[in-house]
């Protein structure tokens, strides 16, 4: 008996617009960038604004990525997603004050370890955290979207006033570690030490979570629960578990988040997360439900047209992200890459 004819559409039947289309959200940096740089004109602020760019884009892409995947696997739209990354700030901003001897010292070892510890101690009690919040307040409203906005909104403000209860009121200002301090002159432009960084752990984390989601089993079960849910579990898989990890592991995402976002503005307040809340929401949005490539796209987006902007026209820049994600939608209204439809 004669095989059964392959049906598949080879590379030569799909059409150059569609070829194209496909391609498009992942040619939309290098546009931004190209763009950019004849905006600006002086290569040296250019490389200076693209590394900020992206270290901003990186670290809301640690925030966002696990909004997009409870937001997609678990259909819960949670505004406390926010109280994590203040949390997180405090509990890490707390062991570097512990550690001042290691933050100030001129050793990078020191350094590293000191930060290091600080992320550990805020991703596990974000996570933590994160659990109890999934367990006493979000689990009695799934599948309640209205409900889901009204108590993840008073969890988030409970939580900021446990953080002037157990911080303080007062904004704490925090030294970045000692070697950490500066910039690296390159080609005339400036660029940070500790943004150089943040770049470097937000492509580690995405390539981590992209090998994650793709070549492990529970990645298969956490895509197959975002597209198919029932099936999944009607192949005897506990997805509510799989809910629940999901839920806890974003938490702690957050919470890094939370560190590195503080050590990044210098400041740190209880209310710094409900602000980010804002880009984390867009970044969520723009680069579709579930999909953790989309939030990495639309994250370095967001970064790098904001920098990108106030430089240009500062009066601007706080509407430059809203047009952004107007824009995407406009062209793709269910964001650039959802892994399930819309709900």
């Amino acid at each position: 008996m004669s095989a059964a004819p392959d049906h598949r559409p080879t590379f030569a039947d799909v059409s150059l617009s569609e070829r194209l289309d496909k391609a498009m959200p992942f040619l939309l940096i290098p546009i931004l960038v190209v763009l950019g740089f004849f905006a600006i004109g002086a290569p040296s602020s250019w490389l200076t604004l693209t590394v900020s760019g992206l270290a901003m884009g990186m670290m809301i892409f640690i925030m966002a990525s696990g909004l997009t995947l409870v937001f997609g696997l678990m259909d819960v739209i949670n505004f406390g997603h926010g109280a994590f990354v203040s949390v997180g700030a405090f509990v890490g901003v707390s062991v570097l004050i512990a550690f001042g001897d290691w933050t100030g010292a001129t050793s990078l070892l020191f350094n590293m370890s000191a930060v290091f510890l600080a992320v550990v101690a805020a991703m596990t009690v974000t996570g933590a955290l994160g659990w109890v919040f999934e367990r006493v307040i979000v689990k009695p409203v799934y599948g309640a979207h209205l409900k889901q906005i009204l108590v993840t909104v008073g969890g988030l403000i409970v939580i900021e006033q446990l953080i002037h209860v157990i911080w303080g009121p007062d904004e704490i200002f925090i030294n970045r570690p000692e070697m950490l301090k500066g910039a690296i002159t390159f080609a005339g432009a400036a660029m940070e030490k500790y943004r150089l960084l943040a770049v470097g752990i937000g492509a580690v984390l995405f390539i981590a979570m992209r090998m994650i989601l793709r070549r492990t089993k529970i990645g298969l079960i956490v895509r197959a629960g975002v597209e198919n849910g029932p099936m999944v579990e009607a192949l005897g898989y506990r997805l509510r578990m799989v809910f629940v990890g999901v839920f806890i592991a974003g938490s702690a995402l957050a919470g890094l988040g939370g560190v590195m976002w503080g050590l990044y503005q210098e400041v740190i307040t209880a209310g710094m997360g409900e602000r980010m809340m804002v880009l984390v929401f867009i970044v969520a949005i723009i680069g579709g439900l579930g999909s953790v490539e989309g939030a990495f796209i639309g994250a370095l987006l967001v970064g790098l047209l904001q920098n990108y902007v106030a430089f240009l026209e500062p009066k601007l820049a706080l509407v430059s992200n809203i047009a952004l994600m107007t824009a995407i939608l406009m062209w793709r209204p269910q964001g650039m890459l959802p892994v399930v439809k819309a709900k």
